[in-house]
């Protein structure tokens, strides 16, 4: 498996990674059709171009075949990056590319102090990744997403 830049010609397998990963982590927590609203949008062809231009996504590679992404914005002036996704394949979890995929976000975003992240606070899975990979919980708060209530936890990794 590599970690590379994602590129134009991956747009339809990130978008297949995404609603896979998205049903696997948020069935029971949050409504399938507010699900489908949200990867209908967030994934479509014209948002993803704007993505791959416009940040750093990350795809895992493994011999053609994708089994993650993790999309990065660029850092701002204060040193920031926001971590705006990093999805597996539920059979891929659990096998490093995940780690991989943050450490090489890390490496290449140059002078990121900080890395943001947020989390539902029922994707115990999401928050244990976060967790083992050192970063801590700087808020909480709930939030509207497409008419549905979202308690959400902010957390940071300092570099």
């Amino acid at each position: 498996m590599i970690i590379r830049q994602a590129e134009y010609n991956d747009i339809n397998q990130i978008q297949k990674i995404a609603d896979i990963s998205w049903h696997d982590t948020y069935d029971g927590i949050i409504p399938i059709t507010v699900q489908d609203r949200f990867l209908k949008e967030a994934y479509s062809e014209k948002t993803m171009k704007h993505r791959l231009k416009h940040s750093l996504m990350l795809v895992a590679d493994c011999q053609g075949q994708l089994t993650g992404f993790a999309n990065f914005s660029f850092v701002n002036r204060k040193g920031e990056s926001e971590l705006g996704a990093i999805y597996l394949l539920p059979e891929h979890q659990r096998k490093k590319a995940g780690s991989r995929l943050l450490e090489k976000g890390i490496r290449s975003l140059k002078s990121v102090k900080r890395i943001i992240v947020h989390v539902e606070k029922d994707n115990h899975k999401g928050l244990a990744f976060y967790q083992s990979k050192g970063f801590k919980e700087t808020d909480v708060f709930e939030e509207q997403f497409y008419d549905y209530k979202l308690k959400t936890v902010k957390m940071a990794l300092d570099i």
